[in-house]
């Protein structure tokens, strides 16, 4: 035992800290790459399945605008045949680069939700249950909000049938998502980019409020288990 508690056995602890916080310093922009890329990934294997989802939930209704394009399909397996055969496999990744950009969504969603945390800490010791679960929402509510024209723009390009400029046909490029928010606000007015907000926003806004309550209660638990004092008391 008094071996393991050597000096040198500190020194060589101590130095193995030091070299794994410098390795792990200099690795983190890979690391966050990393995790960046990962979402890239997620989102080129999910919107295939996301653009079928949205044409089969939106296949018979009736539409006002009548640059939209009804559709008429048999199930997954013919919707998948169709797109494909009438519009080209990559209809499949229709609606991609607003999704990609949609990654923001959370990052927002996190900075208001700790610039709130921190602003009520400095008048508080504590944020109590109801705190944590307003500033949640408030936080959500916030990123839907800025958000929401891009997911409106996802929508209308996932769905595929709309009759773009005959100038570009490249459906989800940085030109077609910026005429569609163009004749988005030029036919309904700038309130156009947020039809539907009001059921978007019940969606996310109590999921996202009761995510950040059990978070916290379960990150003080498990300071109070492995008794260390909570950060948020710093």
């Amino acid at each position: 035992m008094a071996s393991v508690l050597s000096y040198e056995s500190l020194v060589h602890a101590v130095a193995g800290a030091v070299g794994s916080m410098t390795a792990m310093t200099v690795f983190f922009p890979l690391d966050t790459a990393r995790l960046r890329l990962q979402g890239v990934v997620n989102v080129l294997l999910t919107t295939p399945l996301w653009v079928v989802n949205t044409r089969l939930k939106l296949q018979g209704a009736k539409f006002r605008n009548e640059d939209i394009i009804p559709t008429n399909y048999n199930g997954i397996i013919d919707a998948f045949h169709q797109i494909i055969r009438d519009e080209g496999i990559l209809a499949l990744w229709n609606g991609t680069f607003p999704s990609l950009l949609l990654v923001f969504n959370p990052a927002i969603q996190f900075m208001f939700y700790e610039g709130l945390k921190r602003q009520l800490l400095k008048k508080r010791m504590k944020l109590s249950s109801l705190d944590v679960f307003i500033i949640g929402a408030i936080a959500k509510a916030i990123a839907t909000t800025v958000t929401y024209p891009l997911q409106t723009v996802q929508s209308i390009l996932r769905f595929g049938h709309h009759r773009l400029n005959p100038e570009n046909r490249t459906l989800g490029s940085l030109r077609n998502i910026l005429y569609l928010l163009h004749q988005r606000v030029r036919r309904f007015g700038i309130m156009g980019l947020y039809k539907g907000l009001e059921a978007k926003l019940l969606q996310t806004v109590l999921t996202a409020a009761l995510m950040f309550l059990v978070y916290e209660k379960l990150t003080a638990a498990t300071f109070t288990v492995m008794g260390l004092k909570s950060a948020r008391k710093r």
